[in-house]
C-alpha cells in the first residue's frame, strides 16, 4: 500500500531533474551537453504524454516553480545571447548563431509542452517583456542580411504567444495584449513582404513565411485586436489603413467588426440622450 506514494514520489524527482536539464538550469558536463539536453526534452515529452501520475506531478508547486524558473531562463538566455552578437563585435558570428538557434529550439520546445501543464501564461508574460528588447536588436542595421532563419522563428514563437493570446487560453490584461500586439504586428508586416522578395530575388533562399504559418498569424491578430478596448482597436486599424499597399496581415475582418460595434454604441448612446430628453421635457 505504501509503494505509489514513494513511486510517485520517484516520478516527480525523475521529471523535475528531466526538466531542469531540458532548459538548461543544470548545466551538463562537456561532451554532452546538447544531447543531455535534448535527451532530457524528450523525457519530458514522453512523461507529459504516458505518465499516469503526470497531472498531479504538474500541479505540485515544486515543479510548477522549477518549470517557471526554466521558462525564465530559456528567454533572457537568448535575450543574453542575442544581445552579446550585438554589443560584442568580437565574437565569432557563426558560433554564436549556432547557440541562438539552440535556444530557438528551446523555446519552440516549450511553447509545446507548457499548455499540456497549464503553465503557458508565464512563456506569455515573459515574451512580452522581452519582445521590444528582441526586436530592438534583431532590426539593428547590422542584421538587414543575415539570420534570416533566426528572423522566421521569432515570427513562429510569436504565432504560438498570440494564439494563447487571441484564442482565450491564456488570459493576460489588455495593456499587455496591446503591448504584444503594437510590439509584433508591425514587424510581421514588414517581414512578410521582404522574405517573398528575398525568395524571388534567391531561388535557393529557403526562408519564408508558409502558407500555414500565414493563416495561423492572421487569425491570430485579427482574433486579438477584437479583444482589445475600442480605442486601442481603433488605433491599430488606423495604423493598418495607412498602409494597406501591403496587404498582410489582412484586418479586414476586424475593421468591420469594430465598425459595426462602433455605429451600435453610438446609436444606443444617442437613443438613450434622446430618452432622457424626452424624459425632462414630460416631466
Amino acid at each position: 500500500m505504501r509503494s505509489k506514494p514513494v513511486n510517485l514520489t520517484a516520478t516527480k524527482d525523475i521529471f523535475v531533474s528531466a526538466v531542469r536539464f531540458a532548459v538548461s538550469i543544470e548545466v551538463p558536463c562537456l561532451p554532452f551537453g546538447d544531447e543531455l539536453r535534448i535527451s532530457a526534452q524528450e523525457q519530458v515529452d514522453f512523461m507529459l504524454v504516458e505518465d499516469e501520475d503526470i497531472t498531479i506531478i504538474v500541479a505540485d508547486d515544486e515543479v510548477k516553480s522549477v518549470v517557471r524558473m526554466g521558462v525564465y531562463n530559456i528567454i533572457h538566455s537568448f535575450e543574453t545571447d542575442l544581445s552579446s552578437l550585438l554589443f560584442n563585435p568580437t565574437l565569432e558570428f557563426e558560433a554564436v548563431d549556432n547557440t541562438i538557434m539552440r535556444r530557438v529550439s528551446d523555446l519552440e520546445w516549450m511553447c509545446n509542452v507548457l499548455p499540456k501543464m497549464d503553465l503557458m501564461k508565464n512563456f506569455v508574460s515573459n515574451w512580452v517583456a522581452v519582445s521590444s528588447k528582441i526586436l530592438l536588436i534583431i532590426e539593428d542595421k547590422k542584421f538587414d542580411h543575415v539570420m534570416w532563419g533566426l528572423k522566421v522563428k521569432l515570427i513562429e514563437v510569436t504565432c504560438k504567444v498570440l494564439e494563447a493570446v487571441s484564442y482565450g487560453s491564456v488570459i493576460v490584461p489588455a495593456p499587455s495584449r496591446v503591448q504584444l500586439l503594437k510590439t509584433w504586428f508591425p514587424y510581421v508586416r514588414k517581414m512578410k513582404p521582404l522574405l517573398d522578395s528575398k525568395a524571388v530575388e534567391e531561388t535557393s533562399f529557403a526562408y519564408k513565411m508558409d502558407e500555414d504559418l500565414c493563416q495561423a498569424i492572421e487569425g491570430a491578430i485579427v482574433s486579438l485586436v477584437l479583444t482589445l478596448p475600442s480605442n486601442d482597436q481603433a488605433d491599430i486599424l488606423a495604423d493598418w489603413i495607412g498602409s494597406r499597399e501591403v496587404g498582410y496581415p489582412d484586418l479586414s475582418e476586424a475593421f468591420e467588426v469594430w465598425s459595426y460595434r462602433s455605429k451600435s454604441a453610438k446609436r444606443r448612446l444617442v437613443e438613450g440622450l434622446h430618452g432622457h430628453s424626452d424624459e425632462a421635457i414630460s416631466s
